[in-house]
C-alpha cells in the first residue's frame, strides 16, 4: 500500500524529476505531482510524493523533513486528505448593485430606508 506525502517549501526552481531523485534515495517512489498555479503556469512550492510501502514513507520523513534542500529547509509529511470546502465566489466583494450608500446623497455612515 501506498503512502502519499506533503512536501512543502520547495525551491521554485525544482522539477518533479529533481524531487523524483530526491525521495529514490529512500525508498521507491511511485509517483510525484508537483503543484503548479494555473494562472502563471509557474511552481507554487509545493509537491506530493507517493512512496510505495509506509516504510518508505517514514524513511523520506525522517531523512527529508527540516533539511536543506537548495537552500530552503523542506517540509516533509504525511498527506492529509483533501477537505470540502465550499465552492469559490468571484463576486468582487459585493461593493455593487446598488445596495446602499455610495454617492446617491446622505451620510454614508446614515442607513437608508428602502421603500418597496
Amino acid at each position: 500500500m501506498s503512502t502519499k506525502l506533503y512536501v512543502g517549501n520547495i525551491p521554485f526552481k525544482v522539477t518533479e524529476g529533481d524531487l523524483q531523485d530526491l525521495f529514490a534515495q529512500h525508498g521507491s517512489v511511485a509517483s510525484v505531482d508537483l503543484i503548479m498555479d494555473k494562472m502563471t503556469g509557474r511552481p507554487r512550492g509545493f509537491a506530493f510524493v507517493t512512496m510505495a510501502t509506509p516504510e518508505d514513507a517514514q524513511k523520506a520523513i525522517a531523512a527529508l523533513h527540516g533539511q536543506s534542500y537548495e537552500g530552503r529547509d523542506l517540509t516533509v509529511n504525511e498527506a492529509r486528505p483533501r477537505e470540502d470546502r465550499p465552492p469559490r465566489s468571484f463576486g468582487g466583494g459585493g461593493h455593487g448593485g446598488g445596495h446602499g450608500g455610495g454617492g446617491r446623497g446622505g451620510d454614508r455612515g446614515e442607513r437608508r430606508e428602502r421603500r418597496y
